[in-house]
């Protein structure tokens, strides 16, 4: 599977993620629900604290992508839906986000600024998306080593 990471010319240049990205080839696609600061009992981490709600979720997407064989390097979109957004929010996310993430290969990526989520502690959920290269697939036929 290839990966190609576009940021057009004609567009502003991206900070904070990439503009497009292209993949071709063999891949496994792993799709993860959004995840938000649930501890493993359903209580919410971190009520009125963006870094602690962002340091859960973010957690919780690497044992979704681990348990899919998958890695932050696969990921290749990221949707993140904010409550009470802010400047300072969004910028405590995106501390958290970048330890995770290459900033040479950063995902296309979108962040809204929503009223509420499903539990009105909750102050972030984050989606993701990831293509890992298909290891079952056919191989293309080549000369026999001898």
């Amino acid at each position: 599977m290839r990966k190609q990471y576009l940021n057009p010319k004609q567009l502003f240049d991206p900070r904070f993620f990439t503009h497009a990205i292209a993949l071709s080839g063999p891949a496994k696609i792993v799709y993860v629900s959004g995840q938000v600061s649930y501890d493993r009992d359903g209580y919410v981490i971190g009520k009125d604290d963006m870094r602690a709600q962002a340091e859960q979720v973010f957690r919780s997407l690497t044992h979704n992508l681990a348990a899919a064989g998958a890695t932050w390097s696969d990921v290749v979109k990221l949707n993140g839906y904010m409550a009470r957004m802010s400047a300072d929010a969004v910028n405590v996310y995106r501390e958290v986000r970048s330890r995770y993430l290459d900033p040479k290969r950063l995902p296309a990526s979108t962040l809204v600024g929503v009223k509420r989520l499903v539990h009105e502690d909750l102050l972030l959920e984050v989606e993701v998306i990831a293509a890992v290269a298909d290891q079952g697939a056919p191989r293309k036929a080549g000369k026999k080593k001898r």
